[in-house]
């Protein structure tokens, strides 16, 4: 009895795959949200490199003119090249944080709505699994359905 029923539900569902890798670079939203993320990072490195310019030159300033300073000016060049460091530290962290942060806000509704149709053309057309071959798990598998063809279709993508 139990071989019956697993016989019966290995027949009746089928399997789709699909590589979502492939399906995204498709999407216009991902070319849009590309040239976004190399712009923030681009503004990014560009307020670093400024606050690196300003450390170098007050390094500079100071190794040049340091036998020349009183000891309290000294003190207080030496306070700003630290505290300049420490910002410039700051900033590093926070930037890769920021970064981070927004390639999750522009990427995940993409990601979000290629999955919606996926699981739509998968519940229209009766698909019991979808595999994702772009993640390269799946090793081996018997002959399945490429959605490709249909997911694009429901997303309007030539």
């Amino acid at each position: 009895m139990l071989c019956m029923a697993t016989t019966s539900f290995a027949q009746s569902s089928k399997l789709g795959h699909i590589n979502s890798a492939d399906l995204l670079q498709l999407m216009p939203e991902i070319k849009v949200a590309d040239s976004t993320l190399q712009l923030y990072q681009k503004q990014l490195e560009d307020q670093n490199q400024t606050m690196l310019n300003e450390y170098q030159t007050k390094v500079a300033d100071y190794q040049k003119n340091e036998s020349t300073m009183p000891d309290a000016v000294k003190d207080v060049k030496q306070q700003e090249i630290q505290d300049l460091q420490q910002r410039i530290q700051t900033f590093q962290s926070g930037a890769q944080d920021k970064f981070q942060s927004k390639k999750e806000e522009l990427y995940s509704p993409i990601l979000k709505k290629a999955e919606d149709a996926i699981k739509e053309v998968a519940k229209e057309n009766n698909y019991a699994y979808v595999f994702d071959t772009s993640a390269g798990a799946v090793i081996y598998a018997q002959d399945s359905d490429d959605l490709m063809t249909l997911v694009k279709k429901k997303l309007g993508l030539k």
